[in-house]
């Protein structure tokens, strides 16, 4: 008795069809918004019935926050499609997004000496 075989999946030949990504995205000829792959993205509201399937997928996914890369990911959809998403998205305010917190900078080496030999001197 031989072990079971494990199929790969095959991409789903939707996803790869240039002109169904064209139709996802429309016709934009307005600016982007300023997305990046570490932008953190967070739903505002549910899903209603007018949005497009992939909208409704994205507002589903991003009741936590959630990175661009991630969504992408989540979706096997294309980074710029998935921008292009997320754009109308945040046009409707139905999302929200914040760049990540950048860790501050270190205090001088020197401040915290001189905060040390203050402490010992208590």
């Amino acid at each position: 008795m031989s072990a079971p075989r494990r199929e790969r999946r095959k991409a789903d030949p939707a996803l790869s069809d240039p002109e169904r990504l064209y139709v996802i995205t429309g016709d934009t000829d307005g600016e982007r918004a300023a997305l990046d792959l570490v932008t953190m993205v967070v739903s505002q509201a549910e899903p209603s019935p007018t949005v497009q399937p992939e909208q409704a997928a994205i507002l589903r996914l991003c009741r936590a926050p959630l990175s661009v890369a991630e969504i992408s990911a989540y979706l096997s959809l294309p980074f710029s499609v998935v921008t292009s998403l997320l754009t109308e998205l945040l046009a409707t305010e139905l999302i929200e997004s914040r760049a990540p917190i950048v860790r501050a900078a270190l205090p001088d080496r020197s401040l915290l000496e001189a905060v040390m030999h203050g402490l010992q001197k208590l």
